[in-house]
């Protein structure tokens, strides 16, 4: 959150509702890459991608160093995704399982 900002906790919490109802309304891929397209700047909307894709490596059990190799994100980040992939809010995990429901994975 910017800091200065005149918003109470509940005023941010209910903008953050307002944005996260808006996502899941949209309903296809094209959809939602030109809410993000708008939404986000390139350099912004790229950070995403790359984290997503980070994501991906680590769920492939690839070193860091690969993942950067391969994504051009720093090992920094990297390790930050992997914290969140493991200790975070469970929000990776959730997104793995539902495009990937077959598929076992691992708790970590």
């Amino acid at each position: 959150m910017k800091p200065n900002r005149n918003e109470s906790e509940r005023q941010q919490h209910d903008a953050e509702d307002a944005l996260f109802a808006a996502i899941i309304s949209l309903k296809t891929i094209d959809e939602c890459r030109n809410f993000f397209k708008d939404l986000c700047t390139p350099a912004e909307l790229q950070a995403l991608v790359d984290r997503w894709q980070v994501v991906e490596y680590l769920e492939q059990d690839l070193p860091y160093r690969k993942i950067h190799d391969l994504t051009g994100v720093s090992v920094t980040t990297i390790g930050r995704v992997a914290r969140f992939l493991t200790d975070g809010f469970g929000g990776y995990r959730t997104a793995i399982d539902r495009i990937r429901p077959s598929e076992p994975h691992t708790s970590h």
